[in-house]
């Protein structure tokens, strides 16, 4: 039996779901009406099912995303949600909060969230015990990591392929609410991690000013799909729940491109599309072309290069060239042909900070912005808004997803019969009663009949093949055609929706022992019913959630895998030829009143962000 990979796309809404599914993606994830990580990204219960629906068409599947944590006084109100999310036809949740695996559910499958950490093969294992049917990757591993996780745990898995990355292992990152009491466990992230700090030494010298210090590049591995496919992975995600449908359509479309030849060629023996139906196209996909930060492979191929996107963190877009010159109010720029009226342009200006243009008119190679800047010659200069792909691209014909039948009109004794049956051997048949008439010239009206039969127009379907087997050269009114193959194809999606099989997964409460008997704040334990959950399978400390407990000033509020010292090449174990002089620790960042600590954790490559007012030790660097 060959393993179905698939593509998982994002969805804010109804409209960009179902643009995601027409650009080949073999699954969605959406936000339901709460607990789903991204507040503004919420949709209704009916919405939700429309997408089902749609999606079910193309034996596409729709993951609900419920990965906040959770207080004792919303347990209730989710356990009703995901009643209503399974009577609706959801194939799965993906889930941060073990209080969900204690509830009285249906028998719907569930997903860890990446929010849940999952980098470790003994926990992973542990989930997969416990019920959980997939695992959604911690995004800092690489390779050999990964394939050790599927050696060991044996269970589905699922990694991000592109899109924006969180600087800190997701789930555990407080600055937000540190800082203001917005939870990004919660749902709603403030982004502290996008600011511009100043980088200050342990000698109060200003290293670094003004600069995004936290803010690292988008993620793109779409290159390492078939070593990822060989490492375990079955689903690539696309981030972006708040991300627009150009984005989304540019993103699949590249990524579903790519997949396809794969799956066509080296894979092809092992592996298989998790979807029915072929896209077709009318703009070539280019991930530049949409938003995002400048790309890094992150950490799948080991630490290796630098991955801040220091100068912004907007959108950079696609490089362009080198500003020429300005002449009287244009600028000349390389390759400014490529360029079209409405384009936003960006590059960094004298105080290395991201600026921007807006092309009011684009002609003979020159460049008139709306506001003339003082860029200085050779700057590269990028395109963050491609104003003629965006207009392709938004438009609904631009990707388009059919499903491949094969009709056959025959004679019954009392009319004709019309059978159509699709890609995967789904079959409608129907019957029109029709007295038998010989066509007036005695010619057969085969070639006529079949050009009405391949008009499948806005439906999901073509006719890829048509026979038609008469004893006569009967006659048949056009009318009489058309509404043959318009109910046809009506029947036709009844019975693929009918036939529709979604994995039901029963949950049993189980006890065997979590690999850790104490859990500090990072494992997020907002209630009592998560409590409850650890402690049955042997956990016997448990510390409350972050939220509920913290210390202001003195707290931990993100370890990340992202390292400043690396960055500035001063790392003393991946750079120890290069170091030169060392810095005097603590390594501080500053924004305004706000001030951090940084902890270099060399043993496990890590970086902890601490309050101003927190005491640690700084490690020396004496275990080579």
């Amino acid at each position: 039996m060959k393993k179905k990979i698939e593509i998982l796309a994002p969805a804010k809404d109804l409209i960009g779901g179902m643009a995601a599914i027409n650009s080949g993606a073999d699954a969605v994830y959406i936000g339901a009406p709460q607990f789903g990580a991204r507040s503004n990204a919420n949709n209704s219960i009916e919405d939700v099912a429309a997408l089902v629906q749609y999606a079910h068409l193309f034996n596409a599947q729709v993951f609900v995303v419920m990965n906040t944590i959770l207080y004792d006084n919303e347990l209730e109100t989710c356990r009703s949600m995901i009643w209503e999310l399974y009577d609706i036809g959801v194939d799965a949740l993906i889930i941060q909060d073990m209080a969900i695996m204690e509830m009285d559910l249906p028998p719907i499958v569930l997903h860890a969230s990446t929010q849940a950490n999952n980098r470790d093969a003994d926990k992973i294992k542990f989930l997969k015990d416990a019920g959980i049917k997939r695992v959604v990757l911690a995004r800092e591993l690489n390779l050999h990591q990964i394939k050790t996780i599927y050696d060991e745990a044996d269970v589905e898995l699922e990694f991000f392929v592109t899109g924006a990355l969180c600087v800190s292992f997701s789930g555990n990152c407080y600055m937000s609410v540190a800082n203001g009491e917005r939870s990004a466990n919660r749902g709603s992230c403030a982004q502290n991690c996008r600011l511009p700090y100043n980088l200050i030494d342990g000698n109060g010298e200003t290293l670094i000013r003004n600069s995004h210090l936290l803010s690292i590049k988008d993620l793109d591995i779409s290159e390492q799909i078939p070593n990822l496919i060989e490492a375990g992975i079955v689903s690539f995600k696309i981030e972006g729940r708040l991300k627009d449908v150009v984005y989304v359509k540019n993103n699949v479309s590249y990524l579903r491109q790519k997949l396809d030849s794969y799956l066509e060629g080296a894979g092809s023996e092992k592996y298989m599309k998790a979807s029915s139906g072929t896209c077709t196209y009318t703009f070539d996909s280019s991930l530049s072309r949409t938003f995002n930060r400048g790309y890094t492979d992150y950490f799948v191929n080991e630490r290796h290069s630098s991955i801040g996107s220091w100068e912004s963190p907007k959108s950079k877009g696609q490089y362009i060239g080198k500003l020429i010159r300005t002449v009287g109010n244009a600028y000349e720029i390389e390759n400014g042909e490529l360029l079209n009226n409405g384009d936003g342009l960006c590059f960094i200006n004298e105080n290395n900070e991201a600026d921007g243009i807006y092309v009011n008119k684009a002609e003979n190679g020159k460049i008139y912005p709306n506001v003339l800047k003082e860029v200085k010659d050779g700057t590269f200069i990028y395109r963050n808004n491609d104003a003629a792909f965006i207009k392709i691209v938004e438009r609904e014909d631009s990707a388009v997803r059919k499903l491949s039948t094969t009709l056959l009109l025959t004679e019954t004794e009392t009319g004709f019969e019309l059978i159509a049956t699709d890609e995967d051997g789904n079959v409608s048949i129907v019957n029109l009663e029709h007295a038998k008439e010989q066509t007036k010239t005695g010619e057969s009206i085969e070639e006529n009949i079949k050009t009405q039969l391949a008009k499948t127009g806005f439906t999901p379907y073509t006719a890829n093949e048509i026979n038609i087997m008469f004893s006569q050269n009967w006659f048949l009114p056009i009318s009489k055609i058309n509404e043959m193959r318009r109910t046809v194809y009506d029947q036709l999606t009844e019975i693929r929706l009918a036939n529709y099989k979604r994995e039901e997964h029963q949950m049993v409460k189980t006890s065997h022992p979590y690999p850790e008997t104490k859990l500090d704040f990072m494992y997020n334990v907002s209630n009592k019913t998560a409590r409850k959950f650890y402690e049955r399978h042997g956990v016997t400390e448990i510390e409350k959630a972050f939220e509920l407990q913290w210390d202001p000033g003195k707290s931990r509020v993100m370890t990340t895998k992202y390292c400043i010292k690396y960055e500035l090449k001063k790392c003393p174990i991946h750079q120890k030829d290069i170091v030169g002089v060392k810095v005097k620790e603590p390594l501080v960042l500053k924004q305004g009143e706000l001030e951090y600590k940084l902890k270099f954790n060399c043993k496990p490559c890590e970086m902890e962000i601490w309050e101003k007012d927190a005491e640690f030790e700084i490690e020396e660097d004496h275990f080579h």
